[in-house]
């Protein structure tokens, strides 16, 4: 296990390739006239760290996605499978060429 930080890895170590839930969750609160204060207020953080969130530099917290999907009227689920789609990304994307027999691997261990 690799415990160094690589340069193209923020500070939680998620690289900020893919970032399917910021994308969605940017989207939404655009489309939907939000401002980005009023969510960091929601979630009692700092604006620059929710817009650190929604630029995929910082992941949210999981328990964090009930509240900013209640905010953004979107789906919790949702919300939450492409946030857990980015962690998994995260892990595997820096062996791409066994990427498939992990994650084959893996489903096979969560249908157990």
């Amino acid at each position: 296990m690799v415990n160094t930080i690589k340069k193209n890895q923020n500070l939680t170590g998620v690289k900020n390739t893919g970032m399917l839930f910021a994308n969605k969750i940017r989207e939404s609160r655009e489309s939907r006239q939000v401002l980005q204060c009023h969510i960091s207020a929601v979630l009692d953080i700092d604006n620059a760290m929710y817009c650190k969130i929604e630029r995929g530099d910082r992941q949210a917290k999981r328990e964090q996605i009930p509240a900013i999907a209640k905010i953004l009227q979107a789906d919790s689920e949702e919300l939450l499978a492409l946030w857990l789609a980015d962690q998994v990304t995260a892990v595997v994307e820096e062996d791409k060429e066994i990427s498939d027999k992990v994650l084959d691997i893996a489903k096979k261990k969560l249908n157990e």
